[in-house]
């Protein structure tokens, strides 16, 4: 069971969100923000998993609306791979066949434990379309089963005006490599 946070908690992870959203109108010009506000006070859980997501400096922010779900999606907008998610490797599994100089954790795993999803590529590539990410650091994303069976994972970043992606051992961490996250609300 995921943590609920406390009223001044939520007050101010929710005046940051607010915040946010107005500085960055570009990113959701069709949204209001009273109506996703509603949304995340119905939704701890939820609202738990975007302070984690801020906590760890991924500055989530609201990039789109599914019409199907009703639902809003978050995903990090920091300008560079969230700080307190980086020097992981991709899995648990990676983790466990390293024999040494192993990583404090795994992207998947700390995804999964702040209730969030890793972004896929062609997420990572939208979200690329609303500004300019990592262009320093890299991150993370949503390996296929039939590139992980093999021992791979993808990873993506913006170099030279051009987004790319990558591939890496699993098992492989760098300081400059986190991941960014997703959540529906």
């Amino acid at each position: 069971m995921k943590s609920r946070l406390k009223a001044d908690q939520a007050e101010g992870l929710l005046k940051i969100l607010k915040e946010r959203f107005e500085n960055n109108r570009d990113r959701h010009k069709e949204l209001n923000w009273s109506e996703i506000k509603l949304k995340l006070e119905s939704s701890p859980d939820k609202l738990w998993s975007l302070y984690e997501m801020e906590r760890t400096g991924g500055e989530p922010d609201v990039i789109g609306y599914d019409d199907k779900t009703s639902e809003f999606i978050f995903c990090d907008c920091s300008p560079e791979t969230p700080g307190g998610r980086r020097n992981l490797c991709y899995d648990n599994e990676a983790l466990k066949s390293r024999k040494a100089n192993k990583p404090g954790g795994s992207a998947v795993d700390m995804a999964d434990s702040m209730g969030i999803e890793m972004v896929t590529k062609e997420q990572y590539y939208q979200l690329q379309e609303t500004g300019k990410f990592d262009t320093k650091t890299s991150s993370w994303v949503k390996t296929p089963d039939e590139i992980r069976k093999l021992g791979g994972a993808l990873f993506c970043d913006r170099r030279y005006d051009s987004v790319f992606t990558y591939h890496n051992g699993a098992e492989s961490y760098y300081s400059g490599r986190g991941f960014r996250g997703i959540l529906r609300v």
